[in-house]
């Protein structure tokens, strides 16, 4: 098994089908990352949990009918947390003018639908920084 390399909280936004991101969440398990899978869509109590476990980065899926002024108030609350260094990034369903305006936020890289796992692993192995000591 790989060295650990951070801790990812996965959330989503929308209401929808789970598959993809459970085989994320395995995937990235595998490549040494610890995991945290939730099923919170709720900005407010994914920043609870991200904080509350200490994460690296937090990876949201968006689902059709996402609402994106979410990723404003998960910056928001992040800030207000003094967590500011946990990442965000997102994938899933988005036009491209919604995805400039949540990488003007904040979120790092957007992963369309169908992007291979094998090149999200790869973007989370290089940019993803631990930014504490996980006991």
């Amino acid at each position: 098994m790989a060295a650990t390399r951070g801790r990812i909280l996965m959330g989503k936004l929308g209401e929808g089908h789970k598959e993809a991101l459970l085989n994320l969440a395995k995937i990235l398990g595998e490549a040494g990352f610890e995991v945290i899978f939730t099923e919170l869509q709720d900005p407010e109590a994914i920043v609870r949990a991200a904080v509350q476990e200490s994460v690296d980065h937090i990876g949201i899926t968006t689902l059709p009918g996402a609402d994106i002024q979410a990723f404003e108030e998960i910056f928001m609350l992040l800030e207000r947390e003094n967590a500011e260094d946990i990442s965000v990034t997102a994938g899933g369903f988005l036009n491209d003018e919604d995805i400039a305006r949540i990488k003007e936020m904040g979120v790092m890289a957007f992963f369309q639908r169908g992007t291979a796992f094998d090149e999200i692993v790869s973007w989370s192995q290089k940019n993803i920084e631990i930014r504490s000591v996980h006991i």
